[in-house]
């Protein structure tokens, strides 16, 4: 992917910071997008070129006013010669169940989970070059009841329905829109979680895989999709769990 160039947003840390390593190790320049915090943004971008490979910060906070246009003038303004690749990684999470759910957080989470990537991409199509790749991070709470999530999940549930209808849309352009729908991974965020050998252990129990994802295990799936061997893939969610919650585990015979 030389000469490409790719935005992620929320790759300060976690899974953004894995696929924006991921992208620029491929060859890729990669616009690493934060929402506030820009150091660790500036630390991603380290990473990569220890690494050797290229990388900028943009900052731009998503629940703010203009933020999208900003972010986007940003981008347009970097790469003269167009963007292939738009990883739409940033959100944000919710722990309340129907009951505990305020009209404010779900407003804040369809502002941030949805309407903004929407828009997003919106603001993008005039620098979105031929045969680009868009790649959405969703969410494996849209194929399950996850306890406490009901609000995260609406969102999650209504980004990934963004695929099919916008790469019908986009097809005539050659470019490729997709969804991959993570299961737990170990960050930062999750580390709280799985440091309770309960949780983390039953977590595993329910894995086909038998372990916790890491950062990597979904960023080598985007670096797929938005790479020449992804090109015959679109408007599909990949889910990308290591099989979290298929049925009852078969034990070792």
């Amino acid at each position: 992917m030389t000469s490409r160039n790719a935005l992620v947003t929320g790759a300060s840390r976690g899974i953004g910071r894995a696929i924006a390593r991921r992208l620029a190790a491929d060859g890729a320049v990669v616009a690493v997008h934060c929402s506030g915090n820009e150091v660790a943004a500036k630390e991603t971008v380290a990473l990569i070129e220890e690494a050797g490979g290229r990388a900028f910060t943009v900052c731009a906070r998503f629940c703010e006013a203009g933020a999208v246009d900003r972010l986007a003038d940003a981008v347009g303004d970097a790469f003269g010669d167009g963007l292939d690749i738009l990883v739409n990684n940033a959100g944000i999470s919710s722990h309340s169940t129907i009951g505990q759910l305020t009209e404010e957080e779900l407003d804040r989470l369809l502002e941030v989970n949805v309407k903004t990537p929407t828009l997003l991409i919106r603001r993008l199509m005039p620098v979105l070059n031929e045969g680009g790749r868009i790649v959405v991070v969703g969410s494996m709470a849209t194929r399950i009841a996850v306890q406490s999530q009901i609000g995260y999940t609406v969102s999650k549930a209504a980004v990934e329905a963004l695929a099919p209808t916008l790469a019908n849309e986009l097809g005539h352009r050659g470019i490729t829109v997709n969804t991959v729908a993570p299961g737990p991974i170990r960050t930062d965020m999750t580390e709280p979680m799985l440091a309770i050998p309960e949780a983390a252990a039953g977590l595993t129990a329910m894995t086909a895989l038998g372990r916790i994802g890491e950062p990597e295990d979904v960023a080598d799936v985007v670096g797929f999709l938005a790479g020449p061997d992804g090109r015959w893939i679109t408007g599909r969610t990949l889910d990308v769990s290591g099989g979290t919650f298929l049925g009852p585990i078969t034990p070792a015979a």
